[in-house]
């Protein structure tokens, strides 16, 4: 079985100014931080990221302002998967000229009940448009939102046809079993799960880590995990990423970890939202306090382990 490095990427938030224009000085110091908390990377404008409500240029304009900001290209695969081809296209290309790791490539999602064939299609038309042998596209199989599942059927297809072009898939179906057939069927693809939780099983399966959105709260408690991965330390670490993990899965997704980086960071205005999310509500205001509790834990006992982050995730961040 193929053993690899596991890794840690944060689908980091966007933080949001008063008139809901991307506020690109909290977006660039809140994804330092992240990295200096453990993460290996970054996978800005996915689902967490709230990207559908984000424009092409808004895109590429704070994907910028993270390499300008010293953040390596290398260390992030941005989502630039769109309804239309030719808006995946551009922020396709964009990425892969500033030397970004990969792209994260949802399917057209918009029409469901396509043929798989159809799917493909979408996914070669940007390949081929992009026409740059730097590309490399990581999959992303949501099908709760996107409505379009990305088969086994259809990697093989892809991989086939373009064995350049694939180089992993994110697997946010909470399906284990469907995380392990990719893993199993595609040893060479770098297959990434949704949750912390699952970091033990994908690692034993040859799989590549995780993308996951608590670890915009609890990216020092997963590290802490990746890092004690085969030890006796294991079950503690993987027990406190659990228990952060299953409080996010009982609220309100992103209006719940973007409360909880406020709390964390206080200042609430990393808590705003573009509609049609809206704010977390007070009866969510316990669990999320709770969440924040048991990631600072998370924190501080790395703190005292072999690789603690080398700054406060908690520090404010202007």
């Amino acid at each position: 079985m193929m053993q690899r490095q596991i890794e840690l990427y944060v689908p980091v938030i966007t933080p949001f100014a008063e008139d809901l224009s991307v506020d690109h000085v909290r977006f660039a110091t809140l994804c330092r931080a992240l990295l200096e908390a453990g993460a290996d990377g970054l996978a800005p404008f996915g689902t967490t990221s709230e990207a559908s409500s984000l424009t092409v240029a808004e895109r590429k304009a704070a994907l910028e302002v993270l390499i300008e900001a010293g953040i390596p290209a290398d260390r992030l695969i941005p989502g630039t998967g769109c309804c239309a081809a030719g808006d995946s296209v551009e922020l396709s290309t964009h990425a892969v000229a500033l030397g970004c790791r990969g792209v994260l490539v949802l399917p057209p999602f918009y029409y469901k009940g396509v043929p798989e064939a159809g799917v493909f299609d979408a996914f070669a038309r940007v390949i081929e448009s992009v026409a740059d042998p730097r590309l490399r596209i990581y999959l992303y199989h949501i099908p709760k939102m996107s409505g379009v599942p990305i088969t086994l059927p259809l990697i093989e297809r892809l991989v086939s046809t373009y064995p350049n072009a694939i180089a992993g898939l994110k697997d946010s179906s909470g399906d284990w079993q469907n995380t392990l057939s990719v893993i199993e069927a595609f040893p060479d693809l770098l297959t990434f799960s949704s949750s912390e939780a699952l970091i033990p099983q994908n690692a034993a399966a040859g799989g590549a880590g995780c993308i996951s959105a608590s670890a915009n709260v609890n990216t020092a408690g997963i590290r802490r995990l990746i890092d004690a991965l085969g030890t006796e330390r294991e079950a503690d670490c993987h027990a406190q990423v659990s228990a952060v993990r299953s409080l996010f899965e009982s609220l309100p997704l992103i209006p719940a970890i973007k409360a909880a980086v406020a709390l964390q960071r206080d200042d609430p205005d990393f808590a705003r939202l573009r509609p049609p999310f809206v704010p977390a509500s007070e009866a969510h205001a316990a669990k999320i306090t709770e969440a924040v509790a048991l990631a600072r834990t998370g924190r501080d006992e790395a703190i005292g382990g072999l690789n603690p982050p080398t700054a406060d995730p908690y520090a404010a961040a202007v």
